[in-house]
């Protein structure tokens, strides 16, 4: 990946992590990039202009009437960007553009920027937990903004908790990624499985598996990146810019993928699916009694993967259908049986006998399949980097 001539906006609002940003701009200078600032009048009070003028080796600009030409300034950064990275971002200033607020520099080209956005939040560990602030956020994220958690440890104020900057490397990477994605699923509509289904039992109980949904979300937030349509069929509740329709067991899933399968390009099935259900459902919570053991009968659940490989014809390109597959032992050996007999496009094979990555974890390591036979391995990363270069592979194949 590269930030070679690539036009980053970075906004400074008025919060002591405010130094912190001159290494950023350092570091996005060294990779190639035009880097251009807005300053808060606030954030003056932790960094100088001169400073940032000379690390960014660009005009500082801070108020919002300051115009040079016939075009406004909040009209013409947004134009010259190619993302806008806003660190720190205090309570204050993501409150206000949740809102539509646009009352200084930074907030209006906030609302006329029509690209990226990536906030990373550093404040109080009392106002990072407020209510509203928390409820802005996620106004934000239903629009696509991206947010970067603070991180625990000492703040300014005196306490050690969250509310501190993340680090710059988790923000140079978050840059660097949104900057990198193609657009090869521009005008493509996306239909992504996640989490693990719930069968039930009685009213209060349930079988279920250890999918996060974690994967799914990953490959549902890049293929919206990416330029496509996006639907996430998950288990999970997720605050998304995408439509989400929220589903519980195998039958369920079953029924809102098919509902999505004539307008759609691409299936991926990346939830954990529950082979069998339970056969009697009972309607009343069943008591505990004398037995010693308990015996539940199940049947088997729809292979939904299979069925949909099966209801294209053979003639039809799309949708292009991608299933997953969880191993233990074996993978590569399994993963060629299992695609053999779905039928799918694609397979992507996890290792599950691994402890980092896969079920639960921020990272994976997987192999895809395709139907042809070939073959790739992708190394050791964070599933929005797996996401990423797994719809790469199979957009471009």
């Amino acid at each position: 990946m590269t930030l070679q001539n690539k036009h980053i906006l970075i906004g400074i609002t008025g919060g002591i992590a405010a130094y912190k940003i001159c290494t950023l701009i350092r570091d996005f200078k060294k990779s190639g990039a035009e880097v251009k600032v807005i300053c808060t009048p606030n954030s003056l009070n932790f960094v100088t202009k001169l400073t940032l003028q000379n690390l960014s080796q660009n005009e500082v600009y801070i108020q919002e009437f300051d115009v040079k030409n016939w075009k406004p300034e909040h009209i013409s950064l947004a134009d010259w960007a190619d993302i806008m990275l806003i660190a720190p971002a205090t309570a204050n200033t993501i409150s206000k553009i949740a809102q539509g607020i646009a009352d200084n520099l930074l907030t209006s080209v906030a609302c006329a920027f029509s690209k990226k956005i990536i906030i990373a939040p550093a404040m109080n560990v009392n106002m990072w937990n407020n209510p509203s602030v928390q409820a802005n956020l996620k106004t934000l994220h239903k629009r696509g903004i991206e947010y970067l958690p603070p991180e625990n440890g000492f703040l300014a104020c005196g306490y050690v908790a969250k509310g501190r900057l993340c680090s710059l490397e988790k923000i140079y990477n978050a840059v660097e990624e949104a900057l990198n994605y193609s657009d090869s699923l521009k005008g493509k509509k996306v239909v992504i499985t996640s989490g693990g289904t719930i069968e039930e039992i009685d009213p209060v109980r349930y079988i279920s598996n250890y999918s996060s949904g974690k994967m799914g979300l990953a490959l549902a937030k890049s293929a919206y990146d990416m330029g496509a349509e996006v639907v996430l069929i998950s288990t999970k509740d997720f605050d998304c810019p995408f439509k989400l329709v929220k589903v519980k067991s195998a039958l369920d899933m079953q029924k809102a993928v098919v509902e999505e399968y004539n307008s759609t390009d691409y299936i991926i099935m990346a939830a954990a699916v529950a082979d069998y259900r339970i056969k009697n459902f009972s309607k009343q919570k069943i008591k505990k009694g004398l037995e010693e053991t308990i015996t539940l009968e199940f049947v088997k659940n729809p292979d939904i993967l299979a069925e949909l490989s099966n209801k294209k014809s053979e003639n039809e390109i799309k949708p292009i259908i991608v299933g997953f597959c969880a191993e233990s032992e074996n993978l590569i050996e399994n993963a060629r049986e299992k695609i053999a007999r779905k039928g799918c496009d694609y397979l992507v094979a996890n290792d599950i006998s691994r402890k980092d990555i896969g079920f639960g974890s921020d990272e994976n390591e997987v192999t895809i399949l395709n139907k042809n036979g070939e073959i790739k391995k992708l190394e050791k990363a964070s599933k929005n980097v797996i996401a990423r270069e797994i719809l790469e592979w199979i957009s471009t194949k």
